[in-house]
This record gives structure tokens, sequence and C-alpha cells, in this order.
């Protein structure tokens, strides 16, 4: 991505995230990032591009991140505990996507459908592991579908935890207060 590009990319997240995505304008997102109309629109057709866009690069992220981090790990517990840090590190450097997916995903309108699709495909991936970890008899049996929106739900109130402590917290400070609470539910003993 160039230079202006990414200029009208990050601007428009920021924007996103702190106002809406209804709520923020073509003009604002060119005025804020300085760049002119038909620069902005040489890069993108329209508003709905760039939101697309926001989405398609954080979940290619996550999914390439993901596959990286759990390939060589043999058991599923360390394969969940690897998923947990990574979201909680995409949760807190990403803090402004994390902030718009979830501000888009309720609703009918199309990018709160794009914005839950995300969402569930991600959980696919959580769930997925965790069926397989099940399977081979490593966690303890359950609704994998459950189990995967359960995670995923403690892991993004990281953010929270971060909001509500107001101050900057090291991603594995968090990790560490929330790995054991999740795992000790899953994980069978040995």
């Amino acid at each position: 991505m160039n230079k202006t590009k990414r200029k009208i990319f990050d601007t428009a997240l920021k924007l996103f995230a702190e106002k809406g995505y209804a709520s923020t304008s073509i003009e604002e997102i060119t005025a804020i990032s300085g760049v002119a109309k038909g620069t902005l629109y040489y890069h993108f057709s329209n508003k709905e591009e760039i939101l697309d866009l926001l989405l398609d690069e954080g979940m290619k992220l996550l999914k390439n991140s993901i596959e990286i981090k759990t390939k060589d790990v043999a058991l599923y517990s360390d394969k969940i505990k690897s998923i947990i840090l990574l979201q909680i590190k995409v949760v807190v450097r990403y803090e402004s996507l994390i902030k718009l997916v979830f501000s888009q995903m309720w609703g009918e309108g199309e990018q709160n459908i794009k914005c839950r699709k995300y969402v569930f495909e991600y959980m696919d991936i959580l769930e997925k592991v965790i069926q397989e970890g099940m399977n081979n008899g490593e966690l303890y049996e359950g609704d994998a579908k459950a189990i995967a929106s359960e995670i995923f739900g403690v892991t993004c109130s990281s953010l929270i935890y971060r909001m509500n402590l107001n101050e900057q917290v090291e991603v594995n400070q968090i990790y560490n207060k929330f790995i054991d609470y999740i795992t000790r539910a899953i994980v069978k003993s040995k």
C-alpha cells in the first residue's frame, strides 16, 4: 500500500472507530488525512471500499498470524493459549480496528453483516482448534462453538479491562490475568 493510500486507510480507521462508520463522511476523511477528494477516489471508489479493505486486511493479519503461531504446536491447549495471546496482542495493538468491528457488528446494514461475517470467520478458526482438542481427548467435551464464543468474549474484554484501569497495560500482564481462568475451564489436567 503506498503512502497516500495508507494515510487515507489510517485516517478512516481512526474516524470509523471514534465516530462510527455511518457518522464519518468522505469529506472528514479527506480533510483530516490532508488529501484531495479526487485522490481518495483514485484509491477507493467509495467509503464502503475503505471499510472492506480495513476488514479484509485485519482478518488476513489475524488468520495468517494464527496459522504461523499454531502450525508447529503439538498440544491443543498450547494452540489455544497461543491464539489467546495473539488475540490480546491484536486487541491492544489494533484497538481502533477492534472498536470499529465491535461498533459495526450490530444492526442489519451491509457493513454490520460484513463485520459479523469476519468475527464469525475468526471464531470458526478457534472453534475448529477446540473441536480437534476435544476429539483427541486433551480438552473437556462441550459445545465447541459456545466455548469459542466464550474465549472470544473474555479475550476481547481485555480491551474493557485496559480502559477500566485507565492506563497502559502490557500484553503479557493482560494475558497472565486471563489465561488461567480460560484454560482451567477447558483443559483436562494430566
